[in-house]
């Protein structure tokens, strides 16, 4: 469904883009707060030489779609495996932003990014930042993906946020969500909906290079949202593995 007033997100290539000038202080606040051991987000540690080992990621490669710039945040009511909680998109209303990410168990693209995820996570929900994770995979073909095994997930992990089942998949539909990890980035201005900002990729890392995990795209977007700047619709796509849809499902 096409959103009044939508722009819609612009995906860049395979290089690191300059920001706009406007951001050049919160650019500098966020780098800032990554190398401090102060925060404990992302501290410095002194680099250990080892032999270099190429890990091979074998899995599909999926990226995120564009989705519009404006999107409105779709109603959801979904369970919490660990606590057995139903939480809805009004229980997120009095944020000023909501990050849903759409993330699983098995898939080595989550797995690589699954610290830095909480890391990000702990740090901006101090800030105010609302936070909910979802599962969408099918447990016929994955059940590793199941709820028994995200209530595990999120123990073993602390996750600070929910992290929700969607044995249906409307949710996921309902977002247009393809791939794991996939994030969405909603803005809220006082009653109006949540409005999308930023759907793109958490930072440059793959599990099979050699970039630090720093979550630099994702943060400084956030950074922007939570200090009422605007947010570049430049955006590079967020890439992992697909979502498994149920067996025989027509969309």
């Amino acid at each position: 469904m096409a959103v009044a007033g939508a722009v819609t997100v612009t995906f860049s290539g395979g290089r690191l883009l300059p920001l706009p000038r406007g951001l050049a202080s919160i650019k500098s606040s966020f780098l800032s707060t990554l190398s401090s051991s102060n925060t404990g987000f992302y501290p410095l540690r002194p680099i250990i030489s080892a032999p270099a080992r190429k890990l091979v990621v074998r899995a599909a490669r999926t990226e995120s779609k564009g989705v519009s710039l404006g999107f409105r945040a779709p109603n959801f009511e979904l369970p919490e495996p660990l606590t057995g909680k139903l939480w809805k998109l009004d229980d997120f209303e009095s944020h000023p932003a909501l990050l849903v990410m759409f993330i699983c168990n098995h898939c080595p693209f989550v797995k690589h990014l699954k610290k830095g995820i909480v890391k990000l996570s702990n740090f901006y929900m101090k800030k105010g930042l609302a936070v909910v994770a979802i599962s969408s995979n099918s447990v016929a073909t994955h059940p590793q993906d199941g709820p028994q095994f995200m209530a595990e997930e999120a123990k073993l992990y602390n996750y600070p946020f929910p992290y929700l089942y969607d044995e249906t998949q409307d949710v996921a539909r309902d977002f247009r969500a393809v791939c794991t990890p996939e994030f969405f980035l909603f803005k809220k201005d006082g009653r109006r909906p949540f409005e999308l900002v930023y759907h793109g990729q958490f930072d440059d890392s793959r599990p099979s290079n050699d970039v630090p995990i720093t979550g630099r795209d994702l943060g400084l977007a956030i950074d922007c949202v939570l200090s009422g700047q605007p947010i570049s619709s430049i955006q590079k796509h967020s890439v992992g593995c697909s979502i498994k849809w149920h067996p025989n499902t027509n969309f």
